[in-house]
């Protein structure tokens, strides 16, 4: 063999060798995706934890001609689902679509979970939600201040409700009667609707909601809203002062991310995050979410961990602080 064929044999066998030493999951990144997208939502069909997903899947499916799935999943305080998809396959074609429960809750209500809420990758986050702090119009009154000096007047008289005990709005109203002192009576429901249901019929005085679902009774006058929980004002509600201008710590609002299994390529996981993006930002996304009183997420996997991260510590601090435990 000649001088060049040997040198041409010698590339061949190197390039053989370094295609060898990539994984075959590095080599797929891209051309991803090239199958289905299988969106877990680990509560029962219906709101905006379904209109969400099937809302994005939309978009991507018409970018890359791959259907996007959405599979409801329910059960298990949400862990159902998130344990399916922290034993899925870390290529991209399974994810989770996760509100506070599961991710920076759960840690720290319950001494054991089949998952590791820290491993999962994240994504991006969807889309946030504030909560409405909102009152039936038979309890006389119609702000914070008043409302704060009512309870304490009469301990234990008004009752909230919640869509369960350690759920996100339970933990909001704990959160409200550790910085004011005041007694309330806790009546958990086995979902949002029934919770909302009951305080329109009167049999509860007070919830916090997200925006989605109290707004429409706040404008026909069936709730009163007195508060909204995270920072700034909603349009929709100018006039109703955010939680943090009476307490400057405080910060509730609903959120949806997005997460990946654990140890899903960081290529891939960037590819989802900035299609998603700029599905987020198409006007008539931009549009339906207003609709919904949601802001539009978008973040980088980066700022979405960190986000992670600050709302779970946020929440370990009142979760001890209110003596909750689930198991």
């Amino acid at each position: 063999m000649s001088v060049a064929g040997r040198q041409t044999a010698l590339v061949r066998l190197i390039t053989a060798a370094l295609l060898a030493a990539v994984p075959a999951a590095a080599l797929a990144q891209d051309d991803f995706p090239n199958k289905p997208i299988r969106i877990v939502v680990p509560l029962a069909p219906g709101g905006t934890s379904d209109l969400l997903p099937r809302m994005i899947g939309e978009k991507l499916t018409l970018r890359w001609g791959q259907p996007v799935i959405v599979e409801n999943r329910p059960g298990g305080a949400l862990h159902l689902g998130t344990e399916a998809v922290a034993r899925s396959a870390p290529d991209g074609y399974t994810l989770l679509l996760a509100p506070q429960s599961p991710l920076v809750l759960s840690p720290h209500l319950y001494r054991k979970l089949g998952y590791d809420p820290a491993a999962f990758v994240p994504v991006t986050i969807l889309a946030r939600l504030p909560y409405l702090f909102v009152a039936s119009p038979k309890v006389p009154v119609t702000s914070v201040r008043e409302l704060t000096a009512y309870a304490k007047a009469y301990p234990d008289k008004l009752n909230f409700g919640t869509p369960g005990i350690g759920s996100a709005q339970h933990l909001a109203v704990e959160w409200y009667k550790i910085l004011t002192g005041v007694r309330l009576t806790h009546v958990p429901y086995r979902g949002t609707a029934p919770a909302l249901a009951d305080l329109l019929a009167g049999h509860v005085q007070l919830m916090f909601d997200n925006a989605a679902n109290a707004l429409p009774q706040v404008r026909e006058g069936k709730l009163r809203a007195l508060a909204i929980g995270a920072p700034p004002r909603i349009g929709e509600l100018p006039e109703v002062p955010a939680m943090a201008e009476f307490f400057p710590s405080f910060l509730a609002s609903s959120w949806f991310s997005l997460v990946a299994p654990p140890k899903t390529p960081p290529a891939v996981v960037a590819k989802l995050s900035a299609a998603i993006g700029e599905a987020l930002r198409m006007p008539d996304v931009s549009k339906r979410l207003q609709g919904l009183g949601a802001a539009p997420g978008g973040d980088g996997p980066e700022r979405t961990a960190a986000f992670l991260r600050e709302e779970a510590e946020r929440w370990r601090k009142v979760i001890l602080d209110a003596g909750i435990r689930l198991d």
